[in-house]
């Protein structure tokens, strides 16, 4: 028991009763029926270590230290594809108005060769 609340997990085992049964020797039933306040101290002061110190299996702790990182990283790409997909937005928005005014100046660039093909002067601006 010290063994695994120590912290000291062999390869293959957890910090649970199943392997306490593995490295007392005894089967998990008899665990069960025969020495229930074994496994009931055994959960017990698994859940003081718990609330004391964290997670006992460093493995375990990893775990969820990695899915907490993979969760984050996920919101960060989310909120990455989100900002992308408004960029691409404005770029296309951006497009368009330049793509109208080019039209706009190329009207404006034909009326004014046509008042001047015509023999009109345009009055310089002030």
């Amino acid at each position: 028991m010290e063994q695994l609340l120590g912290g000291d997990i062999p390869e293959g085992l957890r910090c649970d009763i199943k392997s306490l049964s593995t490295l007392s020797g005894v089967p998990r039933a008899t665990l069960y029926r025969t020495y229930p306040h074994l496994k009931q101290e055994f959960e017990q002061r698994l859940g003081r270590l718990r609330k004391a110190r964290g997670e006992p299996d460093p493995r375990i702790a990893q775990i969820d230290r990695l899915q907490e990182e993979v969760a984050q990283l996920r919101r960060r790409v989310s909120q990455m594809n989100h900002e992308l997909a408004a960029r691409e937005e404005f770029r296309a928005t951006a497009l368009s108005r330049l793509a109208a005014q080019h039209e706009e100046i190329i009207s404006l660039r034909r009326q004014l060769q046509d008042v001047t093909t015509r023999g009109l002067r345009v009055a310089p601006s002030r």
